[in-house]
């Protein structure tokens, strides 16, 4: 798989200030700011959001996947993902994502259904790569408080009826 490229920018002061985020692929090129993570009805991004984005988009393709191996073709699978962001400390830290999925999935009933997004969590690649080539004890305990909150998302499952 080729490496993927994304890029910050930040000017001025933090409250005051913006950036613009850019992907390497051209797909996105906004603005975030500070009062995009802690104000509504901001125009801008924030890291949370894309972090949300990229969860949703990588669990409905896994999901995808899984049925593709079952030779099931979906209609339409919509993953939300909400993002929880708490005081933890002195800082801030990302606490709970959980994602909410509806699916139109014909040639499969529910209880077969539910089976799938338990697969699929199996075999996230992002799970797996914020602890590769890491061997300090703190990155560790980043990545397992991180991850063990992340794994919890897997309780809100709305397939829409066959």
């Amino acid at each position: 798989m080729p490496v993927r490229r994304a890029e910050a920018e930040w000017k001025g002061k933090l409250i005051e200030g913006s950036g613009r985020l850019k992907l390497s692929s051209g797909a996105f090129e906004g603005p975030y700011s500070v009062k995009s993570r802690i104000e509504e009805g901001q125009s801008a991004t924030n890291p949370e959001e894309l972090l949300g984005a990229a969860h949703a988009g990588c669990f409905t393709m896994a999901v995808t996947m899984q049925l593709s191996r079952k030779r099931i073709t979906p209609r339409r699978i919509r993953t939300i993902a909400n993002v929880e962001v708490d005081k933890v400390g002195d800082g801030f830290a990302i606490t709970r994502i959980e994602l909410q999925m509806e699916a139109d999935v014909p040639g499969i009933d529910e209880r077969a259904f539910q089976a799938i997004p338990l697969e699929a969590k199996q075999k996230l690649p992002h799970f797996e790569s914020a602890g590769r080539n890491r061997d300090s004890s703190d990155h560790k305990a980043a990545h397992d408080r991180f991850c063990g909150k992340l794994h919890q998302f897997h309780k809100t499952w709305h397939p829409a009826a066959v």
